[in-house]
């Protein structure tokens, strides 16, 4: 089992002191917010896409150092990201944590720094609301983009 240090390292601590993104939109796409039970961590993000690419990004941010790091990598990487991107690197946070699988690769890969999280399973949450935020946030601009075409192929 990885030990504290391993965990609430320097480069961590780095990382969730210079977050970025850190600005809520005033006229984002769509905002979700997901919060943890377990911890009380909360994230709320706010998302404009054009076509299938981020094209701005914000967040709030109320959580622990490991969830406030999460959400510093991916604020620095999530402009220009597509969808089927952050989903995979969702994807990749949830088995690398709670599957022992491989951290994730490509646009997020400076996410294995939290890697020794995942022997510690109360903190597997927070590290993964700001994944559990940007999907729904996805999902919301895909409905509606849907109804707007179903729409307009009806009128």
């Amino acid at each position: 089992m990885a030990d504290l240090d391993a965990i609430y390292n320097s480069k961590l601590l780095e990382l969730a002191a210079q977050a970025p993104c850190s600005e809520r939109l005033a006229a984002p796409d769509a905002t979700a917010t997901a919060h943890s039970k377990l911890c009380g961590s909360t994230v709320t993000v706010d998302l404009s896409m054009s076509d299938d690419h981020v094209t701005a990004y914000g967040q709030t941010v109320k959580a622990c150092l490991l969830g406030q790091a999460a959400t510093a990598v991916v604020g620095r990487h999530i402009i220009g990201a597509t969808a089927a991107e952050l989903r995979t690197a969702g994807g990749q946070m949830r088995r690398m944590l709670k599957e022992e699988g491989p951290p994730p690769t490509g646009r997020f890969a400076e996410l294995e720094l939290l890697e020794p999280v995942r022997h510690y399973r109360a903190r597997h949450g927070s590290v993964l609301l700001v994944f559990d935020a940007i999907e729904r946030a996805i999902a919301e601009i895909e409905a509606k983009r849907a109804a707007e075409t179903s729409s307009a192929v009806s009128t």
